[in-house]
């Protein structure tokens, strides 16, 4: 078996390079560094069937030989890097996903896409399913990401139903854990650092906004499942436990032992006002669920940063 994996130096593309070598398989890992960092890849190294090209997918992908399955999950991905990086993101979300397409169906390999809960913008509904097409303003500061994974959905589906591609599509839903930068800018690294530092934790509009946090083992071993399967709709992976965003900024000074205190700044534009999974799909297709309590994945979290201080 040889995996082809984009975005592999990342937070989450280096949490399935580990697994798929776990598995016996050989790796090679495609990535421009630009949010990566090759240390999330020093135990995948050390396997020997690793292989790293830093490349950046929206301009090709330089990997020869055969693959058996290619995971596109390069893009920035963070709302940091919305503003900071506009157009990285709205390439790697349309050419790069259209390059790594057309890689894979030149190489016969299966395709699997990671897309996010940001295709259903500011939901209506609560939780969201799959079936749910979305409320995204495709002009805001967002759009780059929510429009960009909207668009490459759609290509995989065009794929799939016009090339005859074994594709996957999944949506993650905050998932967190270590390896995260810590300048992310996503909820979980900016409270967790602010309280190791003992900083105001800065809360975004009056907090009630919800969030669903998904540990990263659990979201990984998710993918694998959908991998192994035969589904190819779009598949959720997330965790039910809805938190407001204030309190789960309570949850972080508590598991910390901070002294911050919550500050709050206005609000940020097309924020979503909740954000839950409907992982029925999940349950149903994958026999799959969450096992990992949000303290448990925290602790695990907070001591990754506080190493890294």
């Amino acid at each position: 078996m040889r995996v082809l994996i984009t975005g592999g130096a990342g937070f989450l593309g280096s949490h399935l390079t580990d697994r798929w070598l776990e598995r016996g398989a050989d790796v090679v890992v495609v990535d421009n560094l630009v949010t990566g960092d090759l240390r999330n890849l020093d135990a995948a190294r050390a396997s020997g069937r690793l292989e790293f090209v830093n490349a950046d997918v929206s301009e090709g992908i330089p990997v020869d030989g055969d693959v058996d399955w290619l995971f596109h999950f390069a893009s920035p991905a963070s709302p940091v890097d919305f503003t900071r990086r506009p157009f990285d993101v709205l390439r790697v979300g349309s050419v790069g996903t259209l390059n790594a397409l057309e890689f894979a169906n030149e190489r016969g390999a299966k395709f699997f896409m990671a897309s996010t809960s940001e295709v259903y913008g500011d939901p209506e509904i609560s939780p969201q399913p799959e079936t749910y097409l979305g409320r995204v303003n495709p002009i805001g500061p967002r759009a780059v990401y929510d429009e960009g994974k909207r668009f490459s959905e759609a290509a995989v589906m065009a794929y799939h139903r016009h090339k005859g591609m074994d594709t996957r599509i999944v949506r993650f839903f905050n998932t967190y854990g270590p390896r995260m930068r810590a300048d992310d800018g996503r909820v979980v690294p900016n409270f967790v650092m602010q309280a190791l530092r003992n900083e105001p934790i800065t809360v975004y509009g009056e907090g009630t906004q919800t969030r669903s946090f998904g540990y990263v083992d659990d979201s990984i071993e998710g993918v694998l499942r959908l991998a192994d399967s035969d589904c190819t709709e779009p598949v959720n992976i997330g965790s039910q436990w809805e938190f407001t965003v204030v309190d789960f900024a309570r949850l972080v000074i508590q598991l910390t032992g901070s002294k911050s205190e919550i500050v709050h700044l206005p609000p940020l534009p097309d924020d979503p006002r909740q954000r839950r999974p409907d992982t029925t799909r999940a349950l149903e297709r994958l026999d799959w669920k969450p096992t990992t309590s949000l303290e448990d994945g925290l602790r695990a979290t907070i001591e990754y940063f506080r190493l890294g201080l």
